[in-house]
């Protein structure tokens, strides 16, 4: 974690909360958000972004999608665009996890799309890169995570870089209580800023934010954060829990 970056911890919902659920969810960690040393973003289901950025108002909480379509509109069953989610007040936006990969058919081009037209509507992009534990076992992380980055920046200009944060989720710690040690995670941030500085330079390369995500919790949030090119955490199951999503807050303090 680098003092001249921004910090962000964001919590991805996946499917889960009612409504309801997530009113009362962002209640409790209001307080927790109130937080100098990173900013916060909750992304819950499609179907409870109005209820978030109601409860968000007037607080530290930022709130962000967990998908956009590319187009702005049109014959796309079940789709969401970039002018819906900013008509609601969302400023957040993660694209190209790795379940929309393994379950929904996205591919690194379409994940490409996603990026470039939530980018080009003022969105902050949530990109999400990583490697399955055959892939690490194989020893090809590097190349498969410099692949994901370099297709999904295509087109991309070094202006937009500014609306992009990069998290890094190795596939075999979703999810699974598996975590990456703090050492295999900052290497592979590390990777990632060399990579971006390839592309864009040094300037975009030091300010761009670099999450770590895949099972992040109270006990190793610390340790994470500790690290110098991890600027934050994408989480998953901990982010359900107000009392453990505020310890990841609390983490970001030192």
């Amino acid at each position: 974690m680098n003092s001249n970056r921004k910090t962000v911890i964001a919590g991805n919902w996946k499917m889960n909360k009612t409504a309801p659920e997530t009113t009362a969810l962002i209640e409790e960690i209001r307080a927790a958000a109130d937080c100098k040393a990173c900013e916060v973003v909750v992304c819950p289901p499609f179907t409870n972004l109005q209820a978030a950025c109601d409860a968000a108002a007037g607080s530290g909480i930022q709130v962000g999608a967990q998908n956009v379509h590319f187009a702005q509109s049109g014959a796309y069953t079940g789709e969401i665009s970039t002018d819906m989610l900013r008509a609601l007040g969302v400023t957040h936006v993660i694209v190209g996890h790795s379940e929309r990969r393994q379950y929904f058919g996205e591919t690194d081009e379409t994940v490409n799309k996603r990026l470039t037209a939530a980018l080009d509507a003022g969105l902050t992009a949530i990109l999400c890169v990583g490697e399955t534990e055959t892939q690490r076992e194989q020893g090809v992380t590097d190349e498969v995570i410099r692949s994901q980055l370099k297709i999904a920046l295509g087109g991309v200009s070094a202006e937009k870089i500014a609306q992009l944060i990069v998290a890094y989720e190795p596939v075999w710690a979703i999810g699974t209580g598996k975590t990456a040690t703090a050492a295999q995670a900052e290497e592979v941030c590390a990777m990632i800023r060399a990579t971006v500085r390839e592309l864009y330079g040094d300037a975009a390369a030091e300010g761009l934010t670099i999450q770590y995500g895949g099972s992040m919790k109270p006990g190793n949030a610390a340790e994470l954060l500790s690290q110098p090119d991890i600027d934050g955490g994408l989480i998953g199951g901990a982010a359900l829990k107000a009392a453990d999503f505020a310890a990841i807050i609390a983490a970001c303090r030192g």
